[in-house]
């Protein structure tokens, strides 16, 4: 090949390279000119807004009540087959001292009180042989789901309903983990319907995102504490994004100090936490405390724990819209 040829290639070479990045710059410049013309323009694509929901009837079936109440019990305190007008799946179950006040001072008609049925266990997952039990975090999802369930079945029937969700320990985790979704906008039903939210030894418990009733404690929820940790069967969450949102001021939370459930140290497994943290696992050893809300006081007037969510809840009750009946 002679020197001329090769030149002659280069040469092209050279000119298509630059040809290309004049291209380049070009579509750079264009899209920066369309884009500064969208701005001007007040043309920027927006995003879609959610289509709203049907609008609300003046009225509703007879067949609904006033307000809906939701319980959820706590760790081995409910079974999937329970009955959720009637539990006896555990009848020492905390939330019966919450939910039969209730049914006994209201007409259904008022006020319809529904003990969510589902698997509330929590299996160890070192226990060898096996102990049979459902992880917490299969029971957790299988009991938001039934949660979410009877919530979305009575909205799609009777859409003047209000709502009221109350629950302990792991019932606790899961009312509050569905009301947050609720106040964040995207939960079963609209938060406006949404009377309350009382919570019982939350394992989610965020000092700041409800007001609590009863002694101060120093802790968090355990999720909290321990924010990260999985282990087979056992995640935890850590606090609820964005809290309970629109429900923050309808939202309560009762804890009592020690409970290592939800009076956990803050960032536990923090190295530089890690001696403060072991020093209050003093406490939690052979600690009965969560076992004993019925009888724990939670103000001057000697009112349980129990007591004053019955009373809260029927004060919130008592309160609700009555809507009409078509």
């Amino acid at each position: 090949m002679s020197l001329t040829g090769r030149g002659t290639r280069k040469k092209k070479s050279s000119l298509l390279r630059k040809l290309m990045v004049l291209i380049v710059i070009l579509l750079v410049i264009l899209l920066a000119v369309i884009a500064l013309w969208y701005l001007l323009a007040g043309r920027l694509p927006k995003p879609i807004p959610t289509p709203p929901g049907p609008e609300r009837p003046n009225a509703q079936p007879a067949s609904c009540p006033d307000v809906q109440v939701v319980v959820v019990p706590g760790t081995w305190e409910s079974s999937p087959t329970d009955d959720p007008y009637n539990p006896t799946a555990n009848p020492a179950s905390l939330m019966l001292n919450v939910s039969r006040p209730l049914q006994e001072q209201f007409e259904p008609s008022r006020a319809d009180v529904y003990t969510v049925p589902y698997v509330a266990q929590f299996s160890n997952p070192i226990a060898f042989p096996p102990d049979g039990q459902q992880s917490y975090n299969n029971s957790r999802g299988a009991g938001t789901a039934a949660t979410n369930d009877i919530l979305i079945r009575r909205h799609a029937e009777c859409p003047l309903t209000s709502f009221l969700l109350t629950g302990f320990s792991q019932g606790a985790v899961i009312a509050g983990d569905v009301a947050s979704s609720i106040g964040a906008g995207d939960g079963p039903v609209p938060a406006d319907l949404v009377l309350g939210v009382g919570l019982i030894a939350d394992g989610r418990r965020d000092p700041a995102a409800a007001t609590n009733v009863g002694q101060p404690v120093t802790g968090v929820g355990a999720e909290l504490s321990l924010a990260g940790l999985q282990i087979p069967g056992i995640t935890m969450t850590g606090p609820r994004p964005g809290g309970f949102g629109d429900l923050t001021d309808r939202a309560v939370e009762i804890c009592a100090p020690t409970d290592g459930i939800c009076d956990a140290p803050a960032q536990a497994l923090k190295p530089s936490n890690w001696i403060g943290s072991g020093l209050r696992l003093l406490e939690y050893n052979n600690n009965p405390v969560h076992a004993m809300y019925n009888s724990y006081v939670v103000d001057d007037s000697g009112t349980t724990a129990t007591q004053w969510i019955a009373g809260w809840a029927a004060e919130k009750i008592e309160a609700a819209p009555t809507p009409a009946h078509s």
